[in-house]
């Protein structure tokens, strides 16, 4: 049995307790603050394909990640009993203009060469009564590969699912074997501090939590925001990006022009209640892609990081790339996803 010690309990780090823990690895995760303390304890979750052109390995590993997901999810949730809000329910998105409308039906076409019989991208009329955002043009896109779930119950699923291997979050530990660091925004500014460019820096997003039932509608994106009808009767709206701030988990009016704008490009949720207001630092690596692979310089030491917005979705694919490498030594890390891409 192989010895893997997780510095880092966010999503990174806990989905890769999970597969090496499956594969027969004895795991233990370190985080001192507990699981999902930082920016993978938010609640928006929304699980969606950058679009089908100009394809890059970032994209086909997205693709190949967001297929695996239904199957990652399941598992987790049934070892540990606890629902992580997973649904695989699509997208929509409105169509501004003609120009649009022709780029959309462009993409479709795309869409049936790249992701195949996988899942379609397609323009439809806008028939879905009140769960659908204003489109000027009358139609909308429609994507089936879209999924989200809820962050922090995900986090919770997963923790839970570790328990039947008998791992707990602990606060501190001596290292064990090989050392994972999925350590977030604070792993990028140690990194940062070992070289003279910037590796990579947080992002501060706020969102927000509305009292309203659509569960198992599609998610939407219009007006720049996410709407993502969870499971549970709520419904999050989100997020500012922000690369300037002062207090990283404080919600101000940046927040009320995100809900403000989400009112706006679906009227259903006008006067829907809020209920809670969320605020995190998530980690941007300067390629803006996952920064996966051994800590150059550090024998036995790895990075998973840089999750940024797609975290979730990147992560079923990215806790079995950094399986493979940390238990059998095979590196499948694709092209623009190594560490030393980022230094």
């Amino acid at each position: 049995m192989t010895d893997i010690t997780i510095r880092g309990a966010g999503i990174f780090g806990l989905s890769v307790a999970w597969v090496c823990c499956q594969r027969g690895a004895r795991v233990q995760i370190v985080d001192p603050h507990g699981a999902a303390a930082g920016s993978s304890g938010g609640i928006v979750g929304a699980l969606a394909p950058h679009v089908p052109e100009n394809w890059n390995p970032k994209k086909a590993f997205q693709l190949e990640s967001l297929l695996m997901a239904e199957s990652f999810w399941a598992e987790i949730a049934n070892a540990g009993v606890k629902n992580p809000g997973y649904a695989r329910t699509g997208r929509l998105q409105p169509i501004a203009d003609p120009a649009a409308h022709v780029l959309a039906q462009r993409r479709a076409e795309t869409a049936r060469e790249l992701w195949r019989d996988h899942a379609t991208w397609e323009v439809v009329t806008a028939q879905h009564g009140d769960w659908q955002p204003n489109s000027p043009d009358g139609h909308l896109i429609h994507d089936s590969l879209s999924a989200h779930l809820h962050p922090r119950q995900a986090c919770e699923a997963i923790v839970a699912a570790l328990r039947g291997f008998g791992v707990e979050v602990m606060p501190e530990s001596t290292d064990k074997g090989a050392v994972l660091w999925a350590t977030g925004v604070a792993g990028l500014e140690a990194l940062n501090r070992d070289h003279t460019r910037s590796v990579g820096n947080g992002v501060k997003g706020q969102a927000a939590l509305l009292r309203y039932d659509a569960a198992g509608a599609p998610q939407l994106f219009a007006g720049g925001v996410h709407v993502i009808p969870h499971l549970d009767g709520t419904v999050a709206i989100g997020s500012t990006s922000e690369r300037d701030y002062d207090d990283p988990k404080s919600t101000d009016t940046k927040l009320d022009d995100v809900i403000a704008a989400a009112c706006a490009a679906v009227p259903a949720l006008e006067g829907a209640p809020v209920i809670a207001r969320w605020a995190g630092v998530r980690p941007r690596a300067r390629s803006r892609a996952p920064m996966l692979g051994a800590w150059p310089d550090r024998q036995g030491h790895f990075i998973a990081n840089g999750g940024f917005k797609i975290g979730f979705g990147m992560a079923p694919k990215v806790a079995h790339v950094m399986a493979d490498l940390l238990l059998d030594g095979s590196d499948t890390i694709p092209e623009g996803f190594r560490v030393e891409d980022n230094l």
